[in-house]
């Protein structure tokens, strides 16, 4: 019974994979079945009426007749290349004459009576074997005569594969020219195109992997590509000179190309890349190995036996990728590249049909062109993702911004709320302290002054307590003004109160500033610190008044800087008797005077100060030690 229950999850996994899988096969076959009609109807037609296919070859010593298109014996022929030999007839008052040559390899040279008129291995492009290049050469007239003229084709091969000579076409040029620029079209321009689309697209993909790093399977396709494009664009060696290290780089780069084609697709489908995979990169390097090292023709024998497979391994491989990221995917990504891979794996078998001489009517080579079509596909396919994921990125960043429009303005909103609410707290608490300093300055002198005008004394006593009032009063109000965080506004109008202050006891007050620019300036000072420390200098004078006998009070500004930062010193000193303090600096023998200092310590700690007095017989000296950044707290002051 258990085996029975584990074994029924997995059958609707069967069906769906297969019900997916079926359709998908079918869609390929018919892809095929229209790829081999595609490739027999896009076959360009050539002008028949001027066809020339009865030859005789000299081969190998030897001298037979043969109808081209034609297969030759040997692979490498280059110190005694076949020579094919035959007749055409010329009417003279005919228009201009031209042979067309539509296909051959490796090289051809053509002579009319004699004469040679067309040499292949001046044009680069007609070398290439992974290309159909036709030729085309005028026949000057002066070689020309009425009746029967000769035609001598030597064909130069170099291997791997045999030599190929397709149909001879000689006509008049008008009637042969469109053949060729036909032929040229699909299978030159087109393909050239085609590179120059992969060195674009190579460009923008490798753009994007530099931009992307996490994302590697931009920069394995523009890998590929560039391959691709070298192998476009570079000249190829052509025998009898020998350039080895290019013919290793334009050998390998196919199949390492392929390699990196199947590394695309295990990473764009997200599939894990098995350890033993690099293994398909290994003929590729071989090759290119070989072709630095040994000269030709091993590295074309050794393409052939390890390269063209490689790449039809690289195409299965492919197929069977995109095969099953169809079955899990159900994408029109997967789909397309599945059907772009299935075109290409059907020309690679064509080509191979051709090259193994299993069609003998032909020898044109369709799988480079499709897979170039192909990369410039998927390129193309890249960076239409690419840009959709771009479009899609500025669309949420709208709404992104939108949101954050919201956001900002419920914000702003709640800050405006919290900034009444901070403002009305702060009048609050602005209140309760000029309540509270009302209250121990002014309200204690007025009601001095209520009780020594009940008790009788003399109008001198009361006027000295209304002034003292009136004193504390103008200390309130002045400690209202914006000073702009500037203590020495503040220390200027406590100066003259202090003088006036001083004036009826015969006590004459300096007034020394040490910096020129006095005190720094706190952007953070607050009125309630203003207060705090006019009042304790207010202390240090009563008590130079009262208890020194004093004829000289000293105030001295100072700014020090102790490498955190400039901070400002207030001193107060007076030359009169002092007094002794204990060990703690307090006055012990008096209870009013020691009030008074602790009083003065409290107001210094809530403005964040350090309060300093010293004391011996040529006077006393109070020092305020200002803070650097003064505390941004009401609760401070009490």
């Amino acid at each position: 019974m258990s085996e029975i229950a584990a074994k029924a999850p997995t059958r609707p996994r069967r069906r769906l994979i297969v019900s997916r899988f079926v359709p998908y096969l079918l869609l390929q076959a018919l892809i095929v079945i229209a790829t081999v009609l595609g490739l027999e109807l896009l076959q360009p037609s050539d002008p028949d009426d001027f066809a020339l296919s009865g030859f005789s070859l000299r081969e190998d010593g030897t001298t037979r007749p043969v109808t081209l298109p034609h297969f030759t014996s040997s692979r490498y022929s280059l110190a005694d290349p076949p020579l094919y030999t035959g007749a055409f007839a010329f009417k003279n008052g005919d228009a201009a004459w031209s042979v067309f040559l539509p296909r051959f390899s490796n090289a051809v040279e053509v002579a009319i009576n004699g004469v040679v008129v067309l040499d292949s291995r001046r044009d680069a492009n007609a070398n290439r074997p992974d290309r159909n290049t036709p030729e085309i050469a005028a026949i000057p007239s002066s070689l020309l005569h009425d009746g029967s003229n000769e035609i001598t084709v030597q064909l130069f091969v170099w291997g791997p594969l045999k030599g190929f000579l397709d149909t001879v076409y000689i006509g008049p040029d008008a009637a042969l020219r469109p053949a060729f620029e036909t032929r040229t079209l699909l299978f030159v321009t087109l393909p050239v195109v085609f590179s120059a689309w992969q060195s674009i697209l190579a460009v923008i993909l490798a753009i994007m992997w530099l931009m992307r790093r996490r994302d590697p399977v931009y920069g394995v396709l523009a890998a590929a590509m560039v391959l691709g494009v070298v192998q476009a664009f570079m000249p190829p060696p052509v025998p009898p000179g020998t350039v080895s290290r290019l013919a290793s780089v334009l050998l390998a780069s196919a199949p390492l190309e392929s390699a990196l084609i199947v590394v695309f697709g295990v990473l764009f489908f997200g599939w894990r890349w098995p350890r033993y995979g690099m293994l398909l990169f290994v003929p590729g390097l071989i090759v290119f190995a070989v072709g630095l090292i040994a000269g030709p023709p091993l590295p074309r024998i050794l393409f052939l036996l390890l390269g063209i497979p490689t790449v039809g391994i690289s195409l299965v491989l492919m197929a069977g990728v995109t095969a099953a990221a169809v079955v899990r995917r159900q994408d029109a990504a997967s789909l397309t590249i599945g059907c772009a891979v299935t075109i290409v794996l059907t020309c690679w078998i064509h080509d191979m049909l051709s090259v193994f001489e299993f069609v003998t009517n032909e020898r044109t080579f369709v799988s480079r062109l499709s897979y170039s079509a192909m990369l410039v596909a998927i390129g193309a396919g890249l960076t239409w993702r690419f840009a959709r994921a771009l479009n899609q990125v500025d669309s949420f960043a709208g709404q992104l911004v939108a949101r954050v429009r919201e956001a900002e303005e419920r914000l702003k909103a709640s800050f405006a709320r919290e900034e009444a609410r901070a403002r009305a707290a702060a009048l609050a608490n602005e209140r309760t302290r000029l309540m509270r300093d009302l209250h121990d300055g002014l309200g204690g002198q007025l009601i001095s002054i209520v009780a020594l005008s009940e008790r009788g004394h003399e109008g001198a006593t009361i006027t000295d307590a209304a002034r003292a009032a009136l004193k504390d009063l103008r200390l309130v109000i002045d400690s209202m003004d914006d000073i702009g965080g500037d203590l020495m506004l503040a220390l200027g109008s406590w100066r003259e109160r202090a003088a006036m202050q001083l004036r009826p006891h015969d006590i004459k007050l300096h007034w020394r500033v040490a910096t020129p620019q006095g005190l720094p300036l706190h952007p953070e000072l607050r009125p309630w610190h203003v207060i705090q420390i006019v009042r304790i200098l207010d202390e240090a004078v009563t008590n130079a008044v009262k208890h020194a006998a004093a004829r000289h009070i000293t105030v001295t500004i100072d700014t020090r800087n102790d490498g955190e930062g400039p901070y400002g010193v207030i001193s107060v000193a007076d030359d009169g008797g002092g007094f002794d303090l204990d060990g703690d600096g307090e006055a012990p023998d008096a209870i009013q005077t020691a009030r008074g200092l602790r009083n003065m310590r409290s107001r210094a700690a809530r403005c964040g100060a350090v309060l300093d007095l010293s004391s011996d017989q040529s006077g006393t000296c109070v020092r305020l030690q200002l803070p650097q950044v003064f505390p941004d707290s009401d609760a401070a002051a009490g």
